[in-house]
């Protein structure tokens, strides 16, 4: 049985062409469309032959080219912002301090690295939760980017995420988190990035989790 998609379905470009950050092909891997230029082609190894594809250090296929803090590729031998590393299981509240850390230093893309670890290795009944954050933390990325449809697109999907899920669980500020809070600050940012002249900066935009947390 296949992984299925974070999502029921893909997004569309006008091309027709999967133009969102969460779709898995059908071994659940990263489809792994952030990194197109601007023609819409591969940018990133990551999409070549399996055969070929970079390995992590357990020998999963994992891209060793060279990021930004946004998480775009940079030539090889370039001096890149390292990644997170991979499929840490941590207790709910370090990854949610280390997702603040993460956006408050400008790097949502690495910030929803650590939610999707939350989101994979947690409970059944708080995946959700997770991955509406990592959705969250996607529309950031997107939206410094200068993707603005996509950033509003899934700035909207994460918070309509984590309200959903604070309605269906009776609790809106779990491991001290704001839910409420968030779902505000995703849609008035999506709002102003419908009708921005251009990229977001994330450090400045980057949302706080929860009241205690310093952002």
């Amino acid at each position: 049985m296949t992984k299925a998609s974070a999502f029921d379905g893909r997004d569309r470009d006008a091309g027709g062409q999967g133009a969102d950050a969460w779709d898995r092909n059908a071994d659940g891997r990263d489809a792994d469309t952030w990194d197109r230029d601007a023609d819409g082609r591969d940018a990133d190894a990551w999409d070549r032959d399996a055969d070929r594809r970079d390995r992590d250090a357990d020998g999963r296929a994992r891209s060793a080219r060279p990021r930004d803090g946004l998480g775009r590729p940079l030539p090889y031998g370039t001096q890149g912002v390292p990644r997170q590393p991979e499929g840490v299981v941590r207790a709910p509240r370090e990854t949610v301090t280390e997702a603040q850390a993460l956006l408050d230093s400008g790097r949502p893309f690495h910030a929803h690295e650590v939610f999707e670890d939350a989101w994979k290795s947690g409970p059944q009944e708080e995946r959700a939760l997770w991955r509406g954050l990592a959705q969250l933390a996607v529309g950031l990325t997107h939206a410094a980017r200068g993707n603005a449809v996509g950033g509003a697109r899934l700035l909207r999907r994460g918070g309509g995420a984590v309200e959903e899920w604070a309605a269906q669980r009776g609790e809106d500020r779990p491991y001290g988190m704001d839910l409420p809070g968030l779902a505000r600050w995703a849609r008035e940012l999506a709002g102003r990035v419908d009708h921005g002249p251009g990229p977001v900066d994330a450090r400045t935009e980057a949302p706080r989790l929860g009241p205690g947390e310093p952002g």
